[in-house]
């Protein structure tokens, strides 16, 4: 059955059905990773966004029980060259098309997504349809809010809290083990393996909404907290902003993506929106101070101004290598650093894994 994918300039490809039934608007972004499309499906960070894959063919290993990153799928729509039908692989139980179609969310393939990125690439990322039909996609195109105007943070984020243990997560009535550092994490955008990694390194997380406050989670006498990734404009955070400001200098501060611009944003710093983002898994990143560089993975669409940031209160210490731009800050004075690319991976490559051991030695020998 025929499908169209329409852009707000007007233009209109044509393809093919793949998922549920209807129409979804979103940010059309793309990622260029190879690998890891259901961890990319189920990101929070993509809450709103529709997630084109730049590698043809998608679903060709299935999905499986294990690899999911939150608790539901998260992309407003999915735009692939080709979906695999019969997929071939020991861990696989069901088609991309049955777990699209079995979660409610609307998909298209057939595209030319070499052409559609490029056109991307040239004039920025837009708002767009996946729709059945063209003039009932376009009503509902021209009648939506801009990605920018809306909180996706307060969509994503869990509404109450609960602590992470082997199993996943457990009730905060769960007894906190004294051998582990208790590690507070602020969800705005969480992905699971994060929690997972500081498990395995040693910590005890106990997640909280976005809408607490510095008091809520100084109450609880963390020894570090932790700024989550997530969806959106920063600029709309003001709450969260706050929050980090009451926390800044008490403990122990670690933020990723989402999470390093809050951390900027609580110190004076700026942001801004970037023409096509950053998503994928071979993104360069230089270390200003050994000059080492790592491959990471990426999925954020604004960045830190490093004109913005308060030279006697924050400086940068890694940029992107191919555009020069904010990739990790530290404040000067207290132990709070951030990064904007993403070390728990899931997917891409495990190159900055040692920051969440590195973190959390950090907090042990804060708590001394």
């Amino acid at each position: 059955m025929k499908r169209y994918l329409l852009l707000s300039d007007g233009t209109i490809l044509t393809g093919e059905s793949l998922g549920a039934k209807g129409a979804s608007v979103g940010e059309v972004v793309f990622n260029t990773g190879m690998t890891g499309y259901q961890e990319i499906l189920t990101d929070p960070s993509y809450s709103g966004q529709l997630v084109m894959l730049t590698y043809p063919l998608i679903g060709n290993y299935g999905i499986n029980e294990d690899d999911e990153e939150s608790d539901r799928i998260q992309v407003a729509g999915l735009i692939v060259k080709e979906a695999c039908e019969i997929p071939s692989n020991w861990r696989a139980t069901k088609s991309i098309h049955q777990y699209l179609d079995e979660n409610g969310i609307i998909a298209i393939q057939g595209i030319d997504t070499r052409a559609l990125t490029k056109s991307i690439r040239s004039a920025g990322v837009t708002m767009g349809v996946i729709c059945d039909d063209i003039e009932e996609g376009q009503s509902r195109l021209s009648a939506s809010a801009k990605y920018d105007d809306i909180d996706f943070v307060e969509v994503v984020t869990t509404q109450s809290s609960y602590k992470w243990g082997p199993a996943g997560k457990e009730p905060m009535s769960e007894p906190d083990d004294p051998q582990r550092l208790k590690l507070a994490v602020l969800d705005c955008g969480l992905k699971f393996n994060i929690l997972r990694r500081f498990w395995r390194s040693g910590c005890r997380p106990i997640v909280f909404p976005s809408t607490a406050t510095a008091e809520e989670i100084l109450s609880w006498n963390p020894d570090g907290v932790l700024l989550s990734p997530g969806p959106g404009d920063p600029q709309r955070l003001d709450h969260v902003t706050k929050t980090v400001q009451g926390i800044v200098g008490k403990k122990p501060i670690f933020g990723i993506c989402l999470g390093n611009q809050m951390l900027c944003q609580a110190v004076g710093g700026k942001t801004f929106k970037l023409k096509f983002g950053h998503r994928g898994g071979n993104h360069p990143v230089k270390d200003l101070s050994t000059g080492k560089v790592t491959i990471t993975s990426q999925n954020h669409g604004y960045a830190v101004d490093p004109e913005s940031l308060p030279p006697d209160l924050a400086r940068v210490t890694q940029i992107n290598v191919n555009d020069g731009t904010v990739e990790g800050i530290e404040l000067i004075g207290c132990y709070a650093k951030s990064i904007q690319y993403h070390p728990e991976a899931a997917p891409g490559p495990w190159d900055s894994r040692p920051y969440f051991q590195e973190f959390t030695d950090q907090m042990r020998l804060f708590k001394r």
